[in-house]
């Protein structure tokens, strides 16, 4: 009998540690040129009015619900590598390594966006029906679990 890593297809191993490094290229982007700038103009409420913050808060809450979206599709392509195996330690330790470093941006951002949106922490969170996008989703798939439907 073969082993295990002689029935993975060396093809799908790259293809699966490219996705990996192409979805989390983009998340740490989207992360650093759109949310980011947004969370320090609401962190320096000095320089804007409460009209503008509370404008500034409803857009910042509209891009965490994106940033969650972006989270799931960077974790659902580390899950399918993770699935497939690596033909190619080098590109796969890099896509980890990478990885690894996103999840670490989007840790900090949603401690930065959870105190400014005065969420409590993801343990403490009601899971009633009126609770609002950002407490049902945005935690769950920030702490880098998939959400399921």
């Amino acid at each position: 009998m073969a082993a295990d890593s002689d029935n993975r297809d060396p093809d799908k191993s790259s293809v699966a540690d490219v996705c990996l490094l192409l979805r989390a290229h983009a998340e740490a982007r989207w992360l650093s040129n759109e949310l980011v700038p947004v969370v320090r103009e609401v962190e320096q409420r000095a320089t804007i009015s409460d009209q503008q913050l509370a404008t500034a808060l409803a857009y910042l809450e509209v891009l965490w619900l994106e940033a969650c979206a972006r989270a799931r599709e960077t974790e659902s392509a580390r899950v399918e590598l993770d699935a497939l195996g690596s033909g190619d330690r080098e590109l796969s330790d890099k896509a980890q390594r990478y990885h690894a470093a996103v999840r670490r941006l989007r840790e900090g951002v949603e401690r930065r966006v959870a105190r400014l949106l005065a969420v409590p922490d993801t343990g403490a969170l009601p899971r009633t029906r009126d609770d609002s996008p950002l407490r049902r989703h945005a935690h769950r798939s920030l702490r880098g679990r998939p959400t399921r439907p």
